[in-house]
């Protein structure tokens, strides 16, 4: 499960990143791009320990 929603939230931080950074310019859009997929990797897999443990987000 961790492992989807890592994926999950790389696949949005990743879109995130493409449309904000698009507004600016091509390059600016994949390095946006590029920060949003970690962050949603990391948002992901943070949410689904703090779930599986059964703990508060």
């Amino acid at each position: 499960m961790e492992k989807l929603m890592g994926f999950v939230g790389a696949t949005v931080g990743s879109l995130a990143g493409w449309y904000l950074g698009a507004l600016v310019g091509f390059t600016t859009g994949v390095v946006l791009s590029m920060v949003g997929t970690g962050f949603g990797l990391w948002a992901g897999r943070w949410v689904t320990q703090r779930w599986l443990e059964g703990g508060s987000l």
